[in-house]
């Protein structure tokens, strides 16, 4: 990927970009969350992001995270659209037995987490997030071939010009180096639903707002 096209949301201190590489050493107390639970409002995580208004698309990265050692230490792929409307997707780690690998989205201002324990010897993973008009899908694999489904949301504010990539952050007293590899935008792997078909409106409500937009217009003519 031409990485001249990715802009900083609060550049960090210590990083590095090199021929599709890039590395990124969090500083402590930086993070992503918005009051759900904790009460607090994080806003201070270093997000590396490319812009696009293409609808359809697929973007897939690999993320290494060897060094990480403290509880929370983090990294992944996120869409970063303001401080109250974002998702990202990541390992984060919690003790020498298991971390959570997981998602969180921020729809007006609340975030929510959603996770599963994975053992804390799993040191590299690879993410694919993927757009579908307003609504997204996050998927995360070992191997970079085959990838399991993590998250399909809907992003309210999500439906026109985004910006997505990567981030890095440790919230408590931590710091460590993120490796960032085998950046790739493809068209999107997330292909259509092919079973129930959307609702429809009925076209009797359809009918009556066209009747009542009919007798309005008819009123003013009056």
């Amino acid at each position: 990927m031409d990485m001249t096209k990715f802009e900083w949301t609060r550049e960090p201190e210590k990083y590095r970009i090199d021929s599709g590489k890039v590395e990124i050493v969090t500083a402590p107390h930086t993070d992503l969350w918005q009051r759900t639970y904790y009460h607090f409002q994080n806003d201070t995580a270093p997000v590396f992001q490319m812009e696009t208004d293409e609808k359809f698309f697929s973007f897939a990265v690999k993320t290494d995270f060897s060094e990480s050692h403290h509880r929370f230490d983090q990294c992944g792929i996120v869409m970063y659209l303001d401080s109250e409307n974002w998702l990202k997707g990541s390992v984060e780690y919690e003790n020498e037995d298991f971390q959570h690998l997981g998602s969180v989205v921020t729809n007006g201002g609340y975030s929510d987490w959603a996770t599963t324990a994975i053992s804390s010897s799993v040191k590299s993973m690879w993410y694919r997030f993927s757009r579908r008009e307003d609504d997204y899908c996050i998927e995360c694999s070992e191997d970079g071939i085959k990838f399991n489904q993590m998250r399909i949301c809907h992003m309210n504010k999500g439906g026109g010009r985004i910006k997505f990539g990567i981030y890095a952050c440790s919230p408590e007293d931590s710091s460590f180096k993120a490796v960032f590899t085998d950046m790739k935008f493809t068209e999107c792997q997330w292909k259509a639903h092919n079973g129930q078909q959307p609702d429809e409106r009925p076209l009797a409500a359809l009918s009556g707002r066209c009747l009542n937009k009919t007798i309005f217009q008819q009123d003013i003519i009056r």
